[in-house]
């Protein structure tokens, strides 16, 4: 046996392959569309993974506010905030995200399953979320991905 053949190749910044992956959150569970949208960020999917580097696509996520959520999540979730001050928590449902900000629900869920460090940070610049259909990306021309069948 030659002994190359032994070698475990590291994907690094020249070898990586990124794409642009456009995901529909149209009537998608948020935990679950969070989940695999932070594994293509990652780039868990892709054979050459390499733990502490950035070889995940960029992903384009369209129609942020009609995701869906299981339970009485709609009632009962609350996002919590601390502005520093005593007595400064503040705390805003889910119902009050998604009629301002929508997109930001989505952005939260993926954020908190990435790594909590640099690498973290430099992933979730990868993620574009849309409240609407409309998005900023059609240059980069991004292959649809049906979450359904994605593992």
């Amino acid at each position: 046996m030659d002994t190359l053949s032994y070698k475990t190749i590291s994907a690094n910044r020249k070898t990586i392959d990124k794409q642009w992956l456009l995901v529909d959150a149209e009537g998608e569970t948020l935990g679950r569309l969070a989940s695999k949208v932070a594994k293509m960020l990652r780039g868990k999917h892709k054979p050459n993974f390499t733990p502490h580097t950035d070889c995940g696509d960029n992903v384009v996520i369209i129609n942020a506010e009609k995701i869906t959520m299981s339970g009485n999540k709609w009632e009962s979730k609350n996002y919590l905030r601390y502005t520093g001050y005593p007595g400064g928590q503040r705390s805003t449902s889910v119902i009050e995200v998604l009629q301002k900000h929508p997109e930001r629900i989505i952005e939260r869920a993926v954020k908190g399953m990435l790594p909590k460090n640099r690498l973290g940070a430099e992933l979730f610049r990868n993620l574009k979320v849309y409240a609407g259909t409309e998005h900023g990306q059609e240059a980069q021309k991004p292959t649809v991905v049906n979450l359904k069948e994605f593992k």
